[in-house]
């Protein structure tokens, strides 16, 4: 296969699955992974691939933040996986944040129901799940809607995740690196994702393998504000072992 063929598989691939990695596309290829890089560079000079730690994702991609629907069929069973790890970091009682994502919502949904939460939330499908349980005693913030992801935003969410402070906050994040930290498509959403870490004790972060080396428009928080992040086998090692010098707590299920 000439080069010129390669890039054209590679870039339909990346369009098709969102995202490609360097070890896959030289298996795929048959090519060693010192080729695919090169190609990978070479798209990334054309404009229409933008590489990230491991592979490249096409540049369509970038900025364009998918519905919750979307989301809610990529990676179903890392996102259970990474769910019930999550159980572990609950306090035995007292009060945690659960921010807006599919992960996050997975995780209201496995909550215990053999304990008492007092659980904050400013995702509607967070208080959807919630709602009616006898053991969490739930407070939900106001504010705009944002229709992609269901999540109250604005001043007004804002000034009420002020007034509290819990033990842990469970958060969802877009893209997720060494050197960005944490960020998202959109402005207002990244300052309530900001203030949510700063009202609580500890911020653990659940995140698939697709958000690492991924970098949004909008920073939420540097990665030494994180103190575990939770995701698949899927994340490359090396990248894990950068993250834990970086300074959070890496979990791998």
């Amino acid at each position: 296969m000439y080069a010129p063929e390669r890039h054209q598989q590679i870039l339909d691939t990346a369009r098709s699955r969102g995202r490609v990695e360097v070890a896959g596309l030289a298996r795929e290829l048959s090519v060693t992974p010192e080729t695919v890089r090169r190609d990978l560079t070479a798209l990334e000079r054309r404009g229409v691939l933008r590489r990230v730690h491991g592979g490249a994702i096409p540049v369509e991609r970038l900025g364009i933040e998918p519905g919750v629907a979307d989301r809610e069929v990529h990676a179903i069973a890392e996102k259970d996986r990474i769910a019930q790890a999550a159980l572990d970091e609950l306090p035995d009682g007292g009060s945690i944040i659960i921010d807006a994502g599919t992960t996050t919502v997975r995780l209201a949904e496995l909550l215990p129901s053999d304990r008492e939460l007092t659980v904050v939330t400013h995702a509607i499908p967070v208080a959807a799940a919630l709602v009616g349980r006898p053991n969490i005693t739930l407070h939900l913030l106001g504010g705009l809607v944002r229709g992609r992801t269901l999540a109250a935003v604005g001043e007004w969410t804002r000034s009420q995740v002020g007034e509290v402070f819990a033990d842990v906050a469970f958060m969802g994040t877009n893209g997720i690196s060494v050197e960005r930290g944490l960020t998202t498509p959109d402005l207002a959403e990244a300052s309530v994702k900001k203030a949510l870490i700063e009202a609580a004790r500890r911020t653990v972060v659940l995140a698939d393998h697709s958000k690492f080396g991924r970098e949004d428009f909008a920073r939420v928080a540097p990665i030494s504000e994180i103190d575990t992040v939770i995701t698949d086998t899927g994340l490359d090692a090396e990248l894990a072992e950068d993250l834990e010098n970086a300074g959070p707590r890496v979990v791998v299920v």
